[in-house]
């Protein structure tokens, strides 16, 4: 059922963007991304929010000042943030390690913080994040833009956009881990020492690819095609309820599978349905995974803080995704995991250099990110956790999982969805459907449960 979130007003007024540079001199010189970060899906920005309450032990104390001189003592560490993107042949990104800095804002809202302000995606993003005119390119722009905005309550909201290829969730965390531990004052920050090392997931010499990448098949077909002009964004929280009615449409053998494998399975199946796909169409779903869960081979150093993603997919035709039961699904999902391998990573790799970095499949694919673990809900500037901390929405096909408090205190996981408004509709009716157990073949009747739609 939908309960769309109550919008309160908001104004905020920002001071003037400023570059942050680093507190001290840092090395000039040219770094080069690996075949990883600089494929064509990552070329873009990611926003990521941060709300704060406010804390007695803190009085007196500007989180605006303190967050800004620890990200100048972070740059330090981290210089290559500082820097400026440029191609170099054959479009290979590389950072001109400038120290030009970063863009940071700093602002006050007029309210104080209200729950519904936490809900992903945020309606409030372009003031709590606002997008500098011509900072948002991937080539010779500021490679992170931070807004720091105060609230009348004492709390404050700590927004940010990453250019995706420097990172990823890990690489970001750690980044942002630092600036905490300068925020507060830690004698040894950083604990963590960073590494460049992009080398790691060059690709070999000579490259071969060795894996079949159906993420990567080029599908011509306009009929699954979206108009990015025309969407928009909802968001769909999974608590205990709802897993367990997803759970109990599974036979016994696959209960046990993980939260992300069966929401996967659910949010791909509905989507398909609500898209309407013709029955013999191909439909993807492709499952983002860090390459950090290779346990052997790869030899990712302590610090690392480069991208590890690829996304292996699972494929199936319109009609048997959407005429089988959950159950079929859930394995799809299962099986394009259990791709994953140092074999595959390499494979990947060195797809990249010989196709010339190729983006992903576009037409009939659904791309989703597990960032529930990601620990931005960890980050501590002094005045505690935030009440919550993650990314800020989906980006176009692909959808964040979040972990989530919803307002009822229900821990969960929260996915934000962009689809055109009619298809918006048909999904979120489907959805409902699949958790009150209507028409599904291999399930068992349980006490019906909600979805709870955010606006």
């Amino acid at each position: 059922m939908a309960c769309p979130s109550t919008i309160v007003p908001l104004t905020v007024v920002r001071h003037e963007a400023e570059l942050v540079v680093p507190a001290k001199s840092t090395p000039k010189e040219i770094k080069q991304l690996s075949d990883i970060d600089d494929q064509e899906g990552l070329r873009f920005q990611v926003p990521v929010i941060m709300f704060y309450k406010k804390s007695p032990s803190m009085e007196g104390k500007d989180p605006v000042r303190v967050i800004r001189e620890a990200l100048a003592k972070t740059l330090v560490f981290y210089y290559p943030f500082a820097g400026r993107l440029f191609e170099a042949s054959n479009r290979k990104l590389m950072v001109d390690c400038s120290g030009q800095g970063v863009l940071f804002i700093e602002a006050d809202a007029n309210v104080g913080l209200h729950h519904d302000m936490l809900q992903p995606p945020s309606p409030y993003l372009d003031q709590l994040l606002y997008n500098v005119p011509g900072s948002d390119g991937i080539i010779g722009c500021p490679l992170l833009l931070i807004q720091v905005t105060r609230f009348v309550c004492g709390g404050f909201v700590f927004a940010l956009r990453l250019n995706h290829t420097m990172c990823d969730a890990a690489g970001l965390f750690q980044f942002l881990s630092t600036i905490s531990e300068f925020a507060r004052g830690e004698p040894n920050a950083p604990s963590v020492t960073p590494v460049w090392e992009r080398e790691v997931f060059n690709a070999r010499n000579p490259p071969r690819i060795t894996c079949p990448h159906h993420e990567f098949e080029e599908v011509r077909d306009t009929s699954m095609a979206m108009d990015n002009n025309n969407l928009i964004q909802r968001s769909f929280f999974f608590g205990d309820e709802e897993l367990i009615a997803l759970r109990k449409q599974l036979p016994p053998c696959l209960r046990n599978c993980s939260k992300f494998e069966v929401i996967t399975a659910c949010l791909w199946r509905c989507r398909t349905i609500a898209l309407e796909v013709d029955p013999d169409k191909i439909v993807r779903v492709s499952c983002l995974v860090t390459a950090r869960v290779v346990k052997k081979g790869l030899c990712i150093p302590l610090g690392f803080y480069g991208n590890t993603l690829v996304y292996p997919a699972a494929l199936s035709t319109s009609e048997m995704l959407c005429r089988k039961p959950l159950r079929y699904a859930v394995e799809l999902v299962q099986s394009a995991k259990g791709q994953m391998s140092e074999e595959y990573v390499r494979s990947v790799t060195d797809l990249m250099a010989i196709k010339g970095r190729p983006l992903y499949t576009v037409a009939g694919n659904y791309i989703v990110s597990d960032t529930t673990r990601a620990g931005f809900d960890k980050i501590d500037f002094g005045w505690g956790n935030p009440v919550y901390g993650g990314v800020a929405g989906a980006i176009s096909l692909i959808s964040f999982y979040v972990a989530f408090k919803n307002s009822k205190g229900e821990d969960g996981i929260v996915v934000p969805i962009c689809l055109p408004p009619p298809v918006m509709e048909r999904f979120q009716h489907e959805l409902h459907k699949m958790t009150q157990l209507g028409g599904v073949e291999d399930s068992y009747v349980i006490k019906p449960t909600k979805i709870q739609s955010m606006l």
